[in-house]
């Protein structure tokens, strides 16, 4: 039993995945694309943090894909909903605690990049964390993360997105503790720092889940230019609607890897 999660609906523990997918903002429509046989709302489970942010639904979907079973977390906490980086990544380490060994986290960013437009995704191949906080503080955790983006796995993904002709861009991800988007100023040093995309989440549960040993991919979907790019302003309503219309083309591609993964 763990100390964290000391009891855990019956139907989560004895699904039997190996992998896990976080759905971020807008991104909740994979699982309506796959054979859903029970959900676990986040609130049924002592010790693990729900959202209040609209477009994430706070429940853990117990689905299949070609008969594998895949664990989806519709949605997931954030910094600057005034949690700490732990709370953060307690859905990671609940992941570790059910035998998951790959998650695949999903989150809306915005774009800095020319080459890179709203509506297509980037996988992370790096990050940049400047939240000012870990999930590992606390104790000597010094964890190696040279490759805290499974070359395997991305291989596996960009093949993938090459079979379907299917745009994937790749790229550093920054993360900022938000809840504000950033300033014209702010977005000019992210670039000039070699960030592609800027979003508020997704490093830190990369950290904690390299912390356990576990491979990860992580996917941005574009949902807007940086602040100051083209001048427009920035709203939550256009990323989450964006986030909806842009699902399908990461849910083909996942489609076509995951079957040789799970």
């Amino acid at each position: 039993m763990s100390a964290e999660f000391p009891a855990l609906p019956e139907a989560l523990e004895a699904f039997g995945a190996h992998t896990a997918i976080v759905l971020g903002s807008g991104l909740n429509a994979f699982a309506d694309e796959l054979s859903v046989e029970a959900t676990v709302p986040y609130d049924a489970i002592p010790g693990l943090p729900v959202s209040r942010v609209p477009g994430h639904a706070g429940a853990f979907a117990l689905a299949r894909l070609d008969g594998h079973p895949l664990l989806l977390a519709r949605g997931r906490v954030h910094l600057y909903e005034g949690w700490r980086a732990r709370d953060v990544t307690a859905g990671i380490r609940l992941f570790h605690r059910l035998g998951i060994h790959r998650v695949l986290l999903t989150n809306a960013a915005g774009t800095l990049n020319p080459a890179f437009h709203p509506g297509e995704w980037m996988m992370l191949n790096d990050h940049l964390n400047l939240t000012g906080d870990s999930p590992l503080r606390g104790g000597p955790h010094f964890i190696d993360l040279t490759a805290a983006y499974s070359p395997r796995l991305r291989e596996v993904f960009r093949h993938a997105a090459g079979d379907l002709d299917r745009p994937l861009h790749e790229g550093v991800y920054a993360s900022l503790p938000g809840p504000q988007y950033e300033t014209p100023a702010e977005v000019r040093m992210l670039r000039t720092l070699g960030a592609d995309a800027v979003g508020m989440s997704t490093v830190l549960e990369t950290i904690q889940a390299r912390a356990l040993g576990m491979e990860v991919a992580a996917f941005s979907c574009l949902t807007n230019w940086g602040a100051g790019i083209t001048g427009d302003t920035l709203s939550h309503g256009e990323v989450t609607e964006t986030g909806r219309n842009a699902a399908g083309a990461l849910i083909a591609i996942l489609r076509r890897a995951l079957p040789g993964l799970l």
